[in-house]
């Protein structure tokens, strides 16, 4: 069979090399693809006019795998779904693994999505919703005068990881209300904002393959649980990243915490999507709050996680294509998730300046040999292959989180020390990394 997967980044190069490695995989189309993807066995990059998101670039992914015999299509990142691309190509007959419009919303809207958790009784943080700045702005206040907590804001719509801000003072709340709802600086995005308490705890990320169809009784089938790492530096200090790394399993994730999130977030996320009438065929994105035992819903992602997905992809002893069969074919219920024993340690390596102003073309050099001693993997986020000036091919950065090292080992600390080796096998001008993940010690 031929698979089209949609996408850019490390969590794409992640899925092509494990769709990749299925007996019955021919060809991986990757669209955009990158320098990773570009080099992988049985993958192929594809170029498209417009962005990821736009119309015409729908149109040409819908005549590609129409006129190349597609037979599965996997969607990557959130723009594309929550523009409609698994509408157009469900409405043409083509198989694709990801939710309607209208299911992509939980991830597309704030503002949907806290409704929906409210509504079907998911557990959550306490929060108000408004598109009025100077009410916002007073309930802020409020807040703050009350309580000496932070306040979270979060905009309603996509924003590339900007959207959400942790207001430690009033001063700061007005300042991102203000940009956020007066400045436009997030577009549409920001013209609705939901302002929610501050919880404490650990974060765990919890994804899962979803099989929901109207007028059917539907299936969320939980992965091993996973861990990502936000913070740029070390002990979890400094700005929130797309994600500096992630480990899987997580070792404090206990089974009691594991049933409490499935019968007070899972279960009635469930609930709610087939009371909904969403056509979610895909994979959703569970983000937690665990503190003694109990978690709380911080966000649903209508798609897998990143750098998540390249933590746990390594530790996948099942087929993914048939995974993305039984979702599919409404068969999810029966389907045998495999893990293998031991823990991945998957550490990101980020442009200097990341996640501010940073400088990308700056050539990767890779100790080959020393880097296949640690047997792990090396995934590209944002890296293109070119000619150097020494004629021969080598991959250049693009992006500010450039490359993941997932290296498996038989216990976390066997996975920790595997996957920074491998990370020292690796240099380009200004890389820069956490040493920590899997290890961090949260910042007070």
């Amino acid at each position: 069979m031929k698979v089209l997967v949609i996408g850019s980044g490390g969590r794409e190069h992640a899925l092509a090399w494990k769709l990749a490695r299925s007996g019955r995989v021919k060809r991986v189309y990757v669209a955009l693809g990158n320098g990773g993807t570009e080099g992988e066995t049985r993958c192929e990059n594809l170029g498209l006019p417009g962005t990821l998101p736009s119309v015409e670039a729908q149109e040409a992914l819908f005549a590609f795998a129409r006129q190349r015999g597609i037979a599965l299509t996997v969607v990557g990142p959130e723009a594309p779904l929550t523009a409609g691309i698994v509408d157009r190509f469900r409405s043409g007959g083509l198989a694709i693994i990801g939710p309607d419009t209208n299911a992509a919303r939980l991830e597309g809207s704030k503002v949907f999505s806290k409704a929906f958790m409210e509504k079907y009784g998911v557990r959550t943080a306490r929060s108000r919703t408004f598109s009025e700045y100077t009410q916002a702005a007073a309930y802020a206040g409020e807040h703050f005068k009350q309580r000496d907590r932070p306040l979270v804001i979060k905009a309603d719509g996509l924003a590339g990881g900007k959207g959400v801000f942790i207001a430690e003072h009033y001063a700061a709340a007005e300042a991102t209300l203000t940009s956020f709802m007066q400045e436009g600086s997030l577009g549409d995005a920001g013209k609705a904002v939901v302002l929610e308490a501050f919880l404490s705890g650990q974060e765990v990320s919890v994804l899962a393959a979803v099989s929901v169809v109207p007028g059917k009784a539907g299936t969320i089938l939980p992965f091993i649980a996973a861990r990502d790492h936000k913070r740029r530096f070390a002990g979890g200090r400094g700005p929130n990243t797309g994600g500096m790394g992630a480990i899987a399993p997580v070792p404090d994730f206990s089974s009691a915490a594991a049933e409490d999130f499935r019968r007070f977030i899972l279960e009635p996320s469930l609930r709610g999507m087939e009371q909904e009438g969403m056509d979610y065929r895909g994979f959703i994105f569970f983000g937690l709050m665990v503190q003694d035992g109990l978690c709380s819903l911080l966000e649903y992602n209508v798609r897998l996680g990143d750098p998540e997905t390249q933590a746990l992809v390594p530790l996948m002893d099942f087929d993914l294509t048939e995974l993305c069969d039984a979702i599919l074919r409404g068969r999810l219920q029966d389907f045998s998730l495999r893990w293998k024993g031991g823990a991945v340690c998957a550490p990101v390596a980020v442009a200097a300046g990341y996640p501010g102003s940073y400088q990308t073309g700056y050539p990767i050099t890779l100790d080959q040999d020393g880097f296949s001693q640690t047997g792990a993997l090396l995934f590209i986020a944002g890296a293109e292959k070119k000619e150097s000036p020494e004629k021969d091919s080598r991959l250049y950065t693009t992006g500010g989180r450039v490359l993941s090292v997932s290296a498996w080992g038989t216990d976390p600390e066997d996975a920790w020390e595997r996957a920074y080796r491998g990370m020292g096998a690796i240099s380009f001008e200004g890389m820069a990394f956490r040493t920590d993940i899997g290890r961090e010690i949260p910042h007070p």
